[in-house]
């Protein structure tokens, strides 16, 4: 699946974006980050160099170590639920759900690319005496842990099949779906609050705190989580004796963070105060924030902006073609019985890779096109689309009774290197327009709008590729007369009567060509439109209310 193209602070505030840095996560999962300072009146009012009269004394970073190591474990908390939910699907797949069934999980993936209509609701809702961040980040995060209490006791039973009864998708997914609205909500509260918990010249660790914290928090909730829950791992790498279960189950895993949340989230409201000036008198950011209603004006007349409209347009509409191999070749080749706690694994020698792509493509993106980066980056990876598609019809042809060789995890590792390199190519170059293009008056508001609709556009076509895969997969039943497959009671029926359904046409190869027809379409046509984007005057960017 897609590593997540979301990027924090999109907590619909005026602000002025200082610094980016790129980390991604997805889905596949790590995330863009931005780092961003109010804008306003100013950000301390008064000399930076006095306070009160009396000159300020700069202690650097030691003096707010106890404030990074809390952002970080917020952050870590943050991507915790992130990373279990990326593993369902894979824990799904296992248990031969339907492609339809995927795709109706895939909703839970929304609300991180969706947050930006209620972020301005708790930038101005809040109990002045509690805290403006504590109002939210407390009552989230108690949420989130009694969430993941109750899951641990009836996610067995949610997953649960027998007796030709599948999973209880529609559950599951509105209990993810919640984990991970709540999640953007505490992600809202901790942006905001990192911008005034740090002194002005110690708030750039606020990104770092981000990326860092959210990224291992994804880990431990994915990666790790899915290497300790299998048997077959545990066996192999930690036990001296084997047995059937792996050292944690899903269960147990959601209850230690149930409690984990419950407890800090206990000490954080207890013990951690709000206050307008730091340790050692430094003094912190003021915010300035606009109304609920001016913030949403200022987003619709952005969008009736006709160069924004246009652009919007080809965001929602560019990853088409991509959406096949994004979404469906993980779980393909979980269906062809590469285990899942090993495509897992893979994304670790992919760390170093990510931390440094988007330091070499910046170099090429920082003029005055960035977009041209993107449009020749765009055909190589509509053709490690095929290259995903082949290696997932080549993939049962190589297992062997002990699973299979290491050379073919070689080779999924590389297609993987390439597709991040591909991907990374065209979202740092569409961050970077973004940033270029943004009203610097509005730059805030104006580039959350435009992250929102880049991440908008991957999702609703991942979606609609997952449901496709069953409606053109052809089976039939082999060895019963009469039977056939087009349904799972069909397909017991097959069973039931001594036959096999056998896959005589996988949707997924289906899709995989038709995305790949589709997005050359599109490059051909919308792709040089885009490219012609750039040649707008800077007027055609500005917003008239910012004026």
């Amino acid at each position: 699946m897609e590593l997540s193209d979301s990027v924090t602070h999109k907590n619909g505030r005026q602000r002025k974006v200082i610094a980016t840095q790129e980390n991604m996560r997805d889905a596949d999962s790590v995330r863009n980050t931005t780092l961003e300072v109010e804008e306003g009146e100013a950000l301390i009012q008064g000399s930076d160099n006095e306070d009160n009269g009396h000159p300020k004394v700069v202690h650097g970073i030691k003096g707010e170590l106890g404030n990074v190591a809390l952002l970080l474990f917020l952050y870590v908390l943050q991507g915790i639920p992130l990373g279990l939910a990326g593993s369902i699907p894979l824990i799904l797949q296992g248990k031969n759900v339907s492609y339809t069934d995927q795709a109706f999980f895939s909703f839970v993936f929304w609300p991180f690319s969706l947050k930006l209509l209620w972020a301005p609701l708790v930038d101005a809702l809040y109990l002045t005496r509690f805290g403006r961040r504590k109002s939210w980040l407390v009552p989230t995060q108690y949420l989130l842990g009694i969430f993941m209490l109750y899951l641990s006791v009836t996610v067995d039973i949610l997953l649960k099949s027998e007796g030709g009864r599948g999973p209880d998708v529609v559950t599951l997914t509105a209990v993810f779906f919640m984990l991970s609205f709540l999640a953007a909500t505490q992600d809202i509260a901790v942006d905001g609050w990192a911008l005034t918990m740090l002194s002005r010249e110690n708030v750039g660790y606020a990104s770092t705190c981000n990326s860092v914290g959210q990224t291992a928090g994804y880990f431990l909730g994915n990666v790790l989580f899915l290497a300790l829950e299998s048997a077959d791992f545990c066996n192999k790498y930690i036990r001296a004796e084997p047995k059937a279960t792996g050292l944690v189950t899903l269960s147990e895993f959601l209850f230690f963070w149930g409690v984990v949340f419950l407890v800090s989230t206990t000490l954080v409201a207890v013990m951690k105060k709000e206050t307008a000036r730091g340790q050692h008198g430094k003094r912190k950011v003021r915010e300035e924030t606009q109304s609920v209603m001016e913030t949403y004006k200022l987003l619709v007349s952005i969008i009736k902006m006709p160069a924004v409209f246009t652009f919007c347009s080809m965001l929602l509409t560019a990853k088409i073609g991509f959406s096949a191999a994004d979404a469906v070749t993980g779980l393909k080749l979980v269906e062809a019985g590469v285990p899942k706690e090993q495509l897992a694994l893979l994304a670790v020698p992919m760390v170093p890779l990510q931390i440094l792509l988007p330091l070499i493509i910046s170099k090429y993106t920082a003029g005055p096109r960035p977009l041209d980066v993107f449009y020749k980056a765009f055909p190589f990876r509509l053709l490690i689309g095929l290259g995903y598609a082949l290696l997932v019809w080549w993939t049962p042809s190589l297992k062997e009774e002990g699973g299979f060789p290491v050379y073919y995890y070689g080779i999924v590792l590389f297609s993987y290197a390439l597709h991040q390199v591909a991907l990374y190519s065209m979202y740092v170059a569409l961050m970077a327009f973004n940033a270029k293009v943004s009203d610097p008056v509005i730059g805030g508001t104006y580039m959350t709008l435009l992250n929102t609709v880049t991440n908008l556009g991957g999702n609703w076509p991942s979606t609609l590729a997952l449901w496709l895969v069953d409606p053109l997969t052809s089976t039939e039943c082999q060895g019963a007369a009469g039977q056939s497959c087009k349904s799972p009671v069909e397909a017991g029926l097959c069973v039931k009567e001594g036959g096999t359904c056998v896959t005589t046409l996988d949707g997924y190869y289906v899709e995989s060509v038709v995305c790949v027809v589709i997005g050359l379409g599109w490059w051909l046509w919308l792709g040089k439109r885009m490219k012609r984007l750039q040649d707008q005057s800077p007027a055609a960017w500005k917003c008239r209310i910012a004026q």
